[in-house]
C-alpha cells in the first residue's frame, strides 16, 4: 500500500529531511517573522505523567462500562424496559457528544487543565446524584444525573488526547496515544468485573464507587501533569472558526472518514458489550455476576493488548499505520460475518468477538495518531473534540440500536454490524492514505 501525498502538509517524505522525532525550535509566519516554540516536554513528569494522563480515559470508561453488567438488575429493580435501561448509557454519551466541541474550543482558548479539572468535578458529583436516584428508585433523577455526567465527561478524555499532542512529539506521541487508547480499553476490561463484584454488595454500589475513582484522577491531573505554556494569544472566535473551517476544507477528504470510522467502531464495540451482557443471563447460558464480568472482559483484554502494542510500534510510520488500519478492519469484517452464523457455541462466539477486539485495537491508535498530529496546537482541541464527539455519539446509539436489532433477530444484528465494518474498510482504504513518514504539526 504505497503512501501518497493526500495528507500533506502534516506528512512529508522522509528523504532529505531532518529527524522527524525532533521538534522545530522556531516556526516562521507568512510575514517572515518567527517565534520560539516549546521544546519537547515529553520528559516532564516521566512515568507519573503518563499514568496521570492514562487515568483520565480510564475514569471516563469506568463511569459508563461499569454499569453495563448491572443493566439487567436495574431493569428488574426499577421495573423498567430494556430500552429504558439502555438510555442509562445513551443519554450520558449523547450529552457528552454534543458538548465536546464546546469543551474543545475552551481548551484551545484557555488551557487543557482548566477544562479537565472542573469537568472531573462535575463528572464525579453527578455520579453521586445518579447513585441517589437508584437508591430512591427514581428513574427520572437517575436519567437526568447521567445526562449531567455526560456534560462533565465532555471535558475529560477528549481534551486529554489534545493534551498528549501538546506534551509529546514524534514516536513518544504515538506511544502516549497508544497508552491512552489502552487505558480506555483497560477500563472496559476492568469495568464489567468491577461492576459485577460491587453489585454483590448491593446492585447500585457501582454508582457510588465511581466518584472515588474520579477523585483519584482529579488529584493526579492537578499534581502530576505539567502542561506546556501557550506560546500564542487566544484567537478571536470568528478567526478560530474560520481556521477550523479551512482545516476541514483542506483535510476533510481524510479527516471526516477517520471521524466516521472512529464513531462506527465505538458503536459496534458498545453495542456488542450490551448484546453480550443481555444474552449471557438468558438460557441456555444463565451466567451472572462475576462470571459474566470475566467473560465480557475477554474481548476487551484483546483490544487493550493490541492497542498498546500498536501505539508503541507505529511511531510516525504512515505506511505501517495504513497497513494496520486495513488489516484491523478486514479482521473485524471477517469475524463479525462469521459471528452471524457461529453464535450458537459460546466458546467460538467469544473467540470471534475477541478477534474483532484485536481489529479494533489495530485501528484506533492509528486514527488517534493521525488526527492528533494533523493540526497545530491552537486548533488541536477542536479537531480532536470533533473526533471524540462522533465517538461518543457512536457509543450513545450502540445499546438502543442493538437492543432493537436483537428484537428482530440475532442474524440481522450481525449482518448489520458486519456491513458497517465493510463500509469502514472501503472508506479507510480509499480515503485515508498517509505518507510513508509523518511530520506532526507543533
Amino acid at each position: 500500500m504505497k503512501g501518497t501525498n493526500e495528507m500533506k502538509p502534516a506528512a512529508v517524505k522522509a528523504r532529505g529531511k531532518a529527524p522527524l522525532n525532533k521538534m522545530r525550535i522556531y516556526e516562521h509566519e507568512e510575514d517572515g517573522s518567527s517565534h520560539k516554540i516549546n521544546k519537547d516536554t515529553s520528559k516532564n513528569g516521566g512515568i507519573w505523567q503518563y499514568l496521570a494522563l492514562a487515568s483520565i480515559p480510564l475514569v471516563l470508561v469506568l463511569g459508563n462500562s461499569m454499569l453495563v453488567p448491572i443493566l439487567p438488575d436495574l431493569q428488574d429493580k426499577m421495573n423498567i424496559s430494556r430500552f429504558q435501561s439502555s438510555l442509562i448509557i445513551t443519554l450520558f454519551s449523547l450529552s457528552a457528544g454534543l458538548i465536546i466541541p464546546i469543551s474543545g474550543y475552551l481548551s484551545d482558548r484557555f488551557t487543557r487543565k482548566s477544562v479537565i479539572i472542573p469537568s472531573l468535578i462535575v463528572y464525579g458529583a453527578a455520579g453521586v446524584l445518579a447513585g441517589l436516584g437508584a437508591v430512591w428508585n427514581s428513574y427520572p433523577i437517575l436519567i437526568a444525573s447521567r445526562a449531567i455526567q455526560g456534560l462533565g465527561a465532555a471535558g475529560t478524555a477528549p481534551i486529554a488526547m489534545a493534551l498528549v499532542g501538546d506534551i509529546y512529539k514524534g514516536p513518544k506521541a504515538s506511544k502516549a496515544l497508544g497508552l491512552i487508547e489502552a487505558s480506555n480499553g483497560i477500563g472496559k476490561v476492568v469495568s464489567p468485573i468491577l461492576g459485577s463484584l460491587l453489585a454483590l454488595i448491593i446492585w447500585f454500589a457501582p454508582f457510588f464507587a465511581f466518584p472515588l475513582f474520579c477523585l483519584l484522577a482529579l488529584l493526579a491531573v492537578i499534581f502530576m501533569i505539567k502542561e506546556p505554556a501557550k506560546e500564542k494569544e487566544a484567537q478571536p472566535l470568528k478567526l478560530y472558526l474560520k481556521q477550523i473551517k479551512t482545516i476541514l476544507k483542506s483535510k476533510g477528504h481524510w479527516l471526516i472518514p477517520a471521524f466516521i470510522a472512529g464513531s462506527i467502531t465505538l458503536f459496534i464495540l458498545f453495542g456488542v458489550l450490551f448484546y453480550l451482557s443481555q444474552i449471557l443471563e438468558e438460557k441456555p447460558y444463565s451466567i451472572e455476576g462475576v462470571r459474566k464480568g470475566l467473560i465480557l472482559a475477554i474481548p476487551l483484554l484483546c483490544l487493550v493488548i493490541t492497542s498498546y502494542t500498536t501505539g508503541a510500534k507505529i511511531k510516525q510510520n504512515g505506511k505501517l499505520m495504513r497497513w494496520l488500519m486495513n488489516i484491523g478492519l478486514i479482521i473485524m469484517v471477517v469475524s463479525l460475518t462469521l459471528a452471524t452464523f457461529l453464535n450458537g457455541n459460546l466458546y467460538i462466539f467469544i473467540g470471534l468477538l475477541s478477534l474483532s477486539g484485536i481489529g479494533t485495537g489495530l485501528l484506533l491508535p492509528c486514527l488517534n495518531t493521525l488526527i492528533t498530529g494533523s493540526v497545530e496546537r491552537e486548533q488541536r482541541g477542536m479537531i480532536t473534540s470533533l473526533y471524540n464527539s462522533l465517538r461518543f455519539i457512536g457509543v450513545a446509539f450502540g445499546p438502543p440500536l442493538f437492543g432493537w436489532l436483537m428484537s428482530i433477530s440475532h442474524k440481522t444484528l450481525f449482518i448489520t454490524v458486519a456491513s458497517l465494518s465493510l463500509t469502514m474498510l472501503v472508506l479507510v482504504f480509499f480515503r485515508i492514505k498517509p505518507n510513508a513518514e509523518l511530520q506532526e504539526q507543533t
